[in-house]
């Protein structure tokens, strides 16, 4: 490393000043800054108030993934393992599900790259690090069949149109891993949607995720539909360890909780955000079980604690509805923005039988309000104050 470091105070002069490279200072200053340091105070947001700079809670969060996404790796080669119908040891499995993994997971992070870094030199200003959890979110919450065009096309709509055209990173209005998502179901729905989410390697094999198997048995209970799929185990201890098909981040509660376990020691992640969450989505599901009689919509069935367990709430929950520049920020506004977060996600799952899911687009409109819900509990702030000087 200090060779490099000699390189890199070498070439400085170049990039500095007047430097005949002072048009690429800002790719220059993001080398440096990831892989040593820097002296330079930052002139605009998003601003970290903490002994820690932006680099390393972005860091702090990538470690919080870590557990979702081995655990996901795995289970993309147990999936092509089943579909094979073999067994194989979970280091085997781990290289078959990398293969598929690690193509995306490169392509992402090249084209999210390359727009956080032509946008700084076109604009002439520093390069920032928040594309390190967005490129290691978004192959997290795709499928690992994902073709790679559909990757950048994606990834690129996410980045520019989500965070480089307000001004990046600390000026985005919306999470732009959840837009990149948003993009592809809209746009190719069936690569993300339906029973070909996860088609496998192996030619004629795929499955429904276990939100599309009670929206496709209408009038039935939720809970007894799962548990007499043949193909998959869909109990609910299966589903929170994580063994079924879906998003490769997305499938294992436990390794998930881990993660957010982690951001909340860490103090990186608002633990209002996501207990929040969790009641809105609990007591939501209370009430439509409550109003699934006589209903044909088998959804209404479903109990609370396989909601939990179910699709990408948790993992949105924990790493992208705790996004700090998307999210509201002051304490009673999360509380009220988790809320709505869970609310929404169990409406959205319940009402539209052709989106199952609910949990990006609940996220997705509660970024559109934050900012609104924090205006009004900063205002009930002050009306609160002046009534007491008024006393």
């Amino acid at each position: 490393m200090k060779f490099f470091l000699n390189i890199l105070n070498k070439v400085r002069p170049h990039f500095k000043g007047e430097g005949k490279l002072k048009r690429y200072y800002p790719f220059f200053e993001a080398v440096d800054t990831l892989t040593f340091w820097t002296n330079d105070q930052t002139k605009s947001g998003p601003h970290i108030r903490d002994s820690i700079d932006l680099k390393r809670t972005m860091i702090m969060v990538i470690v919080a993934m870590i557990p979702a996404t081995i655990f996901g790796i795995i289970n993309v080669g147990y999936q092509h393992a089943l579909a094979l119908g073999i067994e194989r040891g979970w280091l085997a499995n781990f290289w078959i599900g990398l293969q598929s993994y690690l193509p995306i997971m490169v392509v992402g992070y090249a084209t999210g790259f390359f727009w956080e870094l032509l946008f700084p030199i076109i604009r002439k200003q520093e390069v920032d690090e928040g594309f390190f959890v967005t490129g290691w979110l978004i192959p997290l919450i795709l499928p690992p069949t994902i073709p790679l065009w559909q990757m950048v096309v994606a990834t690129s709509f996410g980045v520019v149109i989500g965070k480089m055209i307000f001004g990046g990173s600390g000026r985005n209005i919306f999470n732009p891993a959840l837009l990149t998502r948003a993009y592809i179901f809209f746009a190719y729905p069936g690569r993300i949607s339906g029973d070909e989410v996860w088609v496998k390697t192996v030619d004629g094999f795929s499955g429904a995720t276990p939100l599309a198997v009670p929206v496709a048995n209408p009038g039935a209970d939720a809970v007894t539909v799962l548990n007499n799929v043949s193909q998959f185990d869909y109990s609910w201890f299966n589903m929170f360890i994580g063994w079924i098909p879906g998003s490769v981040g997305e499938t294992s509660a436990l390794m998930i909780l881990l993660g957010a376990a982690f951001l909340i020691y860490t103090k990186i992640g608002s633990w209002r955000i996501m207990a929040g969450a969790v009641i809105g989505l609990v007591a939501t599901a209370f009430l439509t079980n409550l109003l699934a009689g006589g209903s044909t919509n088998t959804m209404l069935t479903l109990p609370p604690h396989y909601h939990l367990v179910m699709g990408g709430f948790l993992f949105g929950t924990a790493f992208m509805a705790t996004d700090p520049v998307s999210a509201a920020y002051t304490n009673r506004g999360r509380w009220i923005y988790g809320i709505l977060i869970g609310l929404l996600t169990v409406v959205i799952r319940a009402v539209n039988p052709a989106y199952p899911e609910g949990t990006m687009l609940a996220i997705l409109l509660m970024n559109a309000f934050a900012p609104l819900i924090d205006y009004f509990v900063v205002q009930g702030n002050m009306k609160k104050r002046m009534a007491r000087y008024a006393e």
